[in-house]
């Protein structure tokens, strides 16, 4: 069942699939449970993550057929929420690519930069994407990836992690907001304007 949510999901529901594909699903058809996967593809949105897909509505700027949109900081375990409204930007009307992102603050007061993307352009990579964009950490790993309409990255915050002061938070979210968006235009080829 967990390998045919996996095929619907990675294949668009089938319609970026390919042969291979449909043979995994003819065979795994035989061992699935037809109603816990029914239940799980059509799993309800938590109000959390409606709220984070507001935030990622109101915060988004479209150019170039690319719609952006940094939502501040969230919770870790909220942050299964930041591919979800990258999905629901991707359904505007004009918009082949949608980027969000946000500062995961954990438990441990460590934090990250957590984004997602989703294109239905099938001539752009995700995987190529993102690893122009944010390039490499110190010891050589890309800070994201992905495969043919989907990606996401991660970027320690490390040292600058931590303080929950209200200014330094948003000075902070300021910084990384202007930088990503920097990178990301600089590669559409917009440089000098931010996503209105």
């Amino acid at each position: 069942t967990a390998l045919m949510h996996g095929l619907l999901t990675d294949t668009s529901g089938f319609i970026r699939a390919s042969a291979e594909d449909f043979h995994a699903a003819s065979f795994l058809s035989r061992f699935r449970d037809a109603d816990l996967l029914e239940q799980i593809m059509s799993q309800a949105r938590s109000k959390q993550t409606m709220e984070i897909i507001r935030r990622a509505l109101g915060n988004r700027g479209i150019v170039e057929n690319f719609s952006l949109a940094g939502i501040d900081y969230l919770r870790a375990e909220d942050r299964d929420a930041i591919p979800q409204a990258a999905d629901f930007l991707l359904t505007e009307e004009n918009v082949h690519t949608a980027i969000v992102y946000g500062i995961v603050a954990g438990d441990d007061h460590q934090e990250t930069v957590v984004g997602s993307m989703r294109t239905s352009k099938i001539t752009l990579s995700p995987d190529d994407f993102i690893k122009e964009v944010l390039g490499k950490n110190g010891a050589g790993q890309y800070y994201g990836g992905g495969k043919a309409s989907a990606g996401g990255f991660e970027i320690p915050i490390g040292f600058l992690s931590g303080d929950h002061h209200e200014e330094y938070r948003k000075l902070k979210w300021q910084v990384y907001d202007e930088q990503i968006q920097r990178k990301i235009l600089a590669k559409i080829g917009v440089e000098q304007k931010r996503a209105e």
